[in-house]
């Protein structure tokens, strides 16, 4: 079920690198209200890790999500409607950032809680799981969540239950401004050794290696070998958030962002293909990305009237407080 095509899966960093950048400028420019969370740098690990995903598979990311939410098929016209808070927004502009899905594609949302993508994921492949359905589930989360009880409580249940989840640290080096070294005891690999996870090291900044380590790891999944870790090593090339821009906030030496951007996963897999090709995909990005602009900007706002729509799953609305 793994896509191992390069140019696709060169389409699929280009694409989160540029939203990414198309992104900024407008949080910059104020069409996005609050700013985000970029995962420029990161791009190799989403799109290696959903390029070995089928169709019946579900996912869950975070606050750093857009790369998780584009590498598994949304629109990119929708999703930066949704950042924009436009009501063309894959959620309605109800969202946001840190909170966008796309159930049609087995997105269950980013999410702003630290290591909340585990026991959601967990929970919804145990349940598609009991209904027969051959669903695998794939948990992001930083290295600022390993010491989280309430993903280490989903590790334990996932091996417990021999729930086929793979559960992905991004680790890249820093939880909001804490060095890893400073805040993680042990090793990462560790965490989930203890509750007999079977975990792996990569180089996340190279998409095929992800890739090549999250197909195997699904494959053993499927066959029943129940949980795995893939612990993959990249660094973030811009701010934990976009209001560092402004305050400039100084805790990583600039010779270590130099050599952490060496590593370019968009060069690496761009290096990958002919010249030709490279061009026709960053051409074909650039224009997909100039419509979804246009497309967002466009869009209206939502109306303040229905500010209390979408509370239930019943679809009732609720009342407005009296006076």
């Amino acid at each position: 079920m793994t896509d191992a095509d390069p140019v696709r899966l060169y389409r699929t960093v280009r694409l989160i690198r540029r939203f990414e950048e198309r992104a900024v400028e407008l949080v910059h420019g104020g069409q996005i209200v609050g700013g985000i969370h970029p995962y420029l740098g990161q791009e190799g690990i989403a799109a290696g890790v959903c390029a070995a995903l089928g169709a019946d598979d579900v996912l869950a990311g975070t606050h750093r999500g857009h790369g998780h939410v584009l590498a598994r098929g949304a629109d990119p016209a929708r999703m930066l409607a949704e950042l924009c808070g436009r009501v063309t927004g894959l959620n309605a502009g109800r969202g946001g950032s840190m909170h966008a899905a796309d159930l049609s594609i087995g997105v269950l949302g980013a999410n702003a809680i630290v290591g909340a993508s585990g026991a959601i994921i967990t929970g919804a492949v145990w349940a598609r799981r009991r209904q027969g359905r051959d669903t695998v589930g794939v948990s992001f989360f930083g290295d600022g969540a390993v010491n989280e009880g309430m993903l280490l409580e989903a590790f334990n249940l996932a091996a417990l239950w021999r729930v086929p989840v793979l559960f992905v640290c991004e680790n890249n080096g820093y939880a909001t401004t804490m060095p890893v070294d400073g805040a993680v005891a042990g090793s990462i690999a560790g965490r989930a050794a203890a509750f007999g996870i079977r975990a792996v090291d990569v180089d996340g900044q190279d998409p095929e290696t992800v890739r090549v380590a999250a197909a195997a790891a699904v494959d053993r999944m499927r066959a029943g070998g129940g949980p795995e870790l893939v612990e993959a090593r990249t660094y973030r090339f811009d701010a934990h958030h976009t209001f560092e821009h402004a305050v400039r906030l100084d805790y990583r030496p600039p010779d270590e962002v130099t050599r952490g951007r060496a590593r370019d996963p968009v060069r690496i897999q761009g290096e990958r293909l002919a010249d030709a090709d490279r061009a026709a995909v960053d051409a074909e990005v650039e224009a997909t990305l100039d419509e979804a602009v246009r497309f967002a900007l466009a869009s209206g706002e939502p109306d303040p009237a229905d500010a209390l729509a979408y509370l239930y799953a019943s679809g009732l609305t609720a009342r407005t407080g009296g006076g």
